[in-house]
């Protein structure tokens, strides 16, 4: 049994997501969150966010043991991307792509 949610639009790029989520990938949820708490990048926080969410769901929905729970899959997707302008000389404009990220993880029981 598995359980997996996802958060969408989240305003950070998927390159940098996709970083922090190779760190988690297969790992155990108390490894996990220990290598999201001392990881100093900018998704961390949203992914331990997200993983305790998905810890609490296993545990309250589908009464999982918290203990032998780990994470069995884990990925990211664009979101919508917001484009802006920013000015340049001579009445030019240069173009900024904000991109933004839906992250799922799948938590499962180990046998």
């Amino acid at each position: 049994m598995e359980t997996r949610s996802t958060q969408k639009h989240i305003r950070i790029s998927p390159r940098k997501v996709k970083i922090v989520l190779d760190l988690i990938r297969g790992k155990d949820l108390a490894i996990a969150v220990g290598i999201l708490k001392n990881t100093p990048k900018a998704a961390s926080e949203h992914v331990l966010k997200l993983l305790t969410k998905v810890a609490a769901d296993a545990e309250h929905n589908f009464q999982m043991d918290t203990e032998k729970l780990y994470v069995k899959d884990c990925f990211v997707c664009p979101g919508m991307t917001l484009k802006r302008i920013m000015p340049r000389a001579k009445g030019s404009a240069d173009r900024i792509l904000k991109r933004t990220s839906h992250i799922t993880i799948a938590v499962a029981e180990k046998e």
